[in-house]
């Protein structure tokens, strides 16, 4: 088991709060990208996101807290998934048994992308370790086409995917999408929280409540940054106008910690650029407030 070191792990923490057998969180970097259809370089996310997260303060002043000097809170950061001609069903095989591994060891799983593709194989492990457990998904876009430029596992597909073990998905922020998408939410009942729905008042001024109420107890996220709008969250491959900033969303990852059980998370779809560092530290400072929201 290959693990970072102090000082090139996520946080930069101490050996004795990043081993893994003294952690109980474990970072899984998962660099892949294969069907990314317009902006390029998703597959630098995990790399990215852990080396801005060196420059996170440790403390959350919310919280009162340093979660990853908690005992059961450690931070183990292992070395990324090595692809090479792993591709689609193989690649995603690949993801499952890793994370599975981890599952069965205990550990709480938190994987960084690489393209949203990867998404299935995280969520049918906590699928088939959790019962009655729903899914949220925080997305620009549906992700539901059967399949995109000749790929059922393209990363416009990963809800199609997820949807065929699965249908309870809570989907958050969406505003792009194909009729044929359209159509799968109102034919299968997806509870979807539309962003000009949300952003004309549908939900009230309190929607955050109104996803939780659509949630099992035991919950499992995957978070497509290109649920933030583009003001704040630049370094993505399709971003969408019309979304989502810091403080509404906390709001709700706050009550979802408050109020669920969320068992583990992927973060996808970062693609870094040079001279732009803000998105990386953002999307580092995500991961660590949603293991302080999330982690008793």
């Amino acid at each position: 088991m290959k693990f970072y070191g102090e000082k090139k792990n996520f946080l930069a923490i101490e050996s004795k709060y990043s081993d893994y057998l003294n952690s109980g969180i474990v970072i899984l970097q998962a660099p892949y990208e294969h069907t990314t259809s317009y902006g390029k370089g998703t597959a630098d996310g995990p790399k990215a996101i852990v080396k801005a997260s060196q420059y996170v303060e440790f403390f959350d002043e919310e919280l009162n807290r340093e979660l990853c000097f908690e005992k059961g809170n450690g931070i183990c950061t292992l070395y990324p998934l090595v692809f090479k001609d792993k591709k689609s069903r193989d690649a995603l095989d690949y993801i499952y048994s890793n994370v599975t591994a981890h599952l069965e060891n205990g550990k709480f799983v938190v994987l960084l992308g690489g393209e949203h593709s990867i998404s299935t194989a995280p969520v049918k492990a906590h699928f088939d370790k959790f019962s009655d457990l729903s899914i949220l998904q925080f997305d620009a876009h549906s992700d539901f086409r059967e399949e995109y430029e000749g790929s059922k596992f393209s990363h416009a597909s990963v809800m199609a995917r997820i949807a065929e073990f699965t249908k309870d998905i809570t989907q958050v922020g969406i505003r792009a999408q194909c009729r044929e998408e359209y159509d799968f939410i109102k034919k299968n009942n997806i509870n979807t929280f539309f962003a000009h729905d949300i952003r004309s008042g549908k939900f009230g001024d309190d929607w955050q409540t109104k996803v939780l109420s659509a949630l099992k107890e035991n919950v499992y996220i995957t978070f497509d940054v290109d649920y933030f709008d583009p003001s704040i969250m630049m370094s993505t491959g399709t971003p969408e106008p019309n979304g989502f900033y810091w403080d509404e969303t906390m709001k709700l990852l706050k009550l979802l910690g408050e109020s669920r059980n969320v068992v583990g998370f992927d973060v996808v779809e970062l693609a870094p650029q040079n001279g732009f560092p803000y998105p990386d530290f953002m999307t580092a400072k995500l991961v660590y407030k949603m293991l302080n929201y999330f982690r008793k």
